[in-house]
């Protein structure tokens, strides 16, 4: 959920998942992530909306809202995940976790090239250009099925207008990309233009979503005997 307008369905879409009428069960929840991206003023009622504080606020808010009962478990968000760089610069501290699915145990981790799940580039663009697709309009993009260990990326479409928009940013220089994409450009990863790159490149190699989505059928991929992934036909 990266902004406040989703976030009421997002959580009944995420709780439908995991809570089987039980509304006297206690759900442990944990915030992780957010940073103090821009200096919160609330007095200067400035505008922060796509910023941290917004979206943290109306996710803390939907929880109290709902009647299921929830055990913040982990608060490590805006100041609690905020560290300085040498220039002054707001950083996130934490940018990647793993859980422990059987103990719920989380711990920090940072996640290399080699670690990326299935399909990359293609789900990087579901969560981005494809969201002029109205079948996907206020609803998360559920990726991976936690019951059969397996990635299903659903069809999504994208407008035939994007081949020339890839084309025309990828002209830009790298520092302007940065500036132009990003709302803390001094806190992306070393890889956020790259992988950009690789999008906008994508874009132009397959303008058609259909040549990605045959039929509209999902894209899936199923753990091999070697850990890796291999789709299925």
């Amino acid at each position: 959920m990266d902004h406040e307008r989703v976030v009421d369905m997002g959580l009944s879409q995420m709780l439908a998942f995991v809570v089987d009428n039980n509304v006297d069960a206690t759900l442990d929840v944990h915030l992780i992530g957010s940073f103090e991206d821009v200096p919160y003023e609330p007095r200067r009622h400035l505008n922060y909306s796509g910023y941290s504080v917004p979206l943290c606020s109306k996710i803390i808010e939907a929880l109290q809202n709902r009647q299921e009962k929830f055990q913040v478990q982990t608060f490590c968000v805006l100041s609690h995940n905020t560290k300085k760089d040498l220039n002054g610069s707001s950083m996130p501290i934490i940018t990647g976790f793993l859980v422990e699915t059987s103990t719920g145990t989380i711990m920090p981790a940072c996640f290399n090239k080699s670690t990326r799940c299935p399909d990359e580039i293609v789900r990087r663009i579901r969560i981005s250009v494809s969201r002029e697709d109205p079948c996907w309009e206020m609803k998360l993009l559920e990726t991976y099925d936690t019951f059969l260990d397996r990635f299903v990326i659903a069809p999504c479409s994208w407008m035939l207008e994007w081949e020339n928009r890839a084309l025309s940013l990828q002209q830009l220089s790298d520092s302007k990309i940065l500036k132009l994409c990003s709302t803390s450009p001094t806190a992306e990863a070393p890889d956020f233009v790259e992988n950009l790159r690789r999008v906008w490149n994508y874009l132009m190699r397959y303008p058609h979503w259909e040549q990605s989505f045959t039929g509209r059928k999902p894209r899936i991929f199923e753990r091999t005997i070697t850990g890796g992934w291999s789709r299925c036909k």
